[in-house]
């Protein structure tokens, strides 16, 4: 038996899908008629209900992929396809504590808030208040609001939170920004960023080639399905192609990054001195050369002269 506050996802043999939230009397009218919630909370996951007009669903409970394609919108939201390989290469699990900015309608938002448990905690930053409210609504709806902290501001000035396992970025120019990740996130964490364009990569890619930054990598992620029939096995006729870049880098510590600094400098040191003193050595060895062959060409003179 379910209880009130759970989610359920209910699909016909069409396919169709209804995302509620179970709560008592909270009837669903569908195109093939009324569900009764009582039945719905009586039946359970893995079973199946029958609406007034006899037709059947399925009530299935709804996974994180459910999740973040059920979250209403306002923005354009993270695909699954990027999520999944974000939520790798970041590390994201239970414990773990996340900086998010750029928060939109609250898609990635919701699976970071699923994977880092009841002992982690997202941080998640959107300067406008119209999202940040829709974000808020979201996180209430899918049962996750008491693992996530919002800040309705700019980081123009900074996170809200410090020592952070990870942080990901999803604004327009995140190079503006990079100067305040290593006072945000613990020395080695790693970072994310999700733009549309090539020009941004680069400019961003600059950007972190001059800061604490390091194992830098740029992907693109692209989903094809295929149709799952047995007799006729062959790719949709459409398919998730460019939905954006993701590009991820580790932000070290800014004393490791003078250490090495201080370590480049001696060995480029080294090296002049290296190639200076084979330079000297190399002019000494010509001007012997030269000065032996002008005593041959004087004792060549001198015997001519006496014959």
């Amino acid at each position: 038996m379910l209880k009130a506050g759970q989610l359920v996802l209910l699909i016909n043999p069409k396919g169709k899908r209804y995302l509620r939230v179970v709560k008592e009397g909270d009837d669903i009218h569908t195109h093939d008629g009324m569900i009764l919630m009582e039945d719905v909370i009586t039946a359970g996951y893995g079973m199946m209900v029958t609406t007034h007009l006899g037709r059947k669903y399925q009530i299935l409970k709804p996974t994180v992929h459910d999740l973040i394609k059920g979250v209403k919108r306002q923005t354009q939201i993270m695909y699954p396809k990027e999520i999944g390989y974000l939520l790798l290469k970041l590390g994201i699990g239970p414990g773990c504590r996340v900086i998010e900015s750029g928060s939109g309608s609250g898609g990635l938002t919701t699976a970071l808030a699923y994977y880092v448990g009841d002992t982690g905690k997202v941080y998640t930053h959107e300067r406008r208040p119209e999202f940040f409210k829709l974000v808020a609504k979201n996180l209430e709806w899918s049962g996750l609001s008491h693992r996530v902290e919002q800040f309705n501001l700019d980081i123009e000035e900074g996170f809200q939170a410090t020592e952070c396992d990870a942080l990901f970025l999803d604004v327009r120019t995140p190079w503006d920004y990079l100067h305040h990740i290593p006072k945000a996130v613990i020395p080695g964490a790693m970072i994310g960023f999700l733009l549309p364009t090539t020009n941004q990569v680069s400019e961003l890619l600059a950007g972190l080639e001059q800061g604490p930054f390091t194992d830098l990598e740029v992907v693109e992620i692209l989903l094809r399905r295929w149709k799952p029939v047995p007799e006729r096995l062959r790719p949709d006729d459409r398919m998730v192609a460019h939905t954006g870049f993701l590009v991820f880098a580790r932000c070290l510590d800014n004393s490791i990054i003078a250490e090495d600094e201080k370590a480049n400098l001696k060995k480029k040191a080294r090296i002049a001195v290296a190639e200076r003193d084979a330079a000297e050595a190399l002019a000494k060895e010509a001007v012997e050369e030269t000065s032996t062959d002008v005593d041959s060409d004087d004792i060549e003179d001198e015997s001519a002269d006496k014959e």
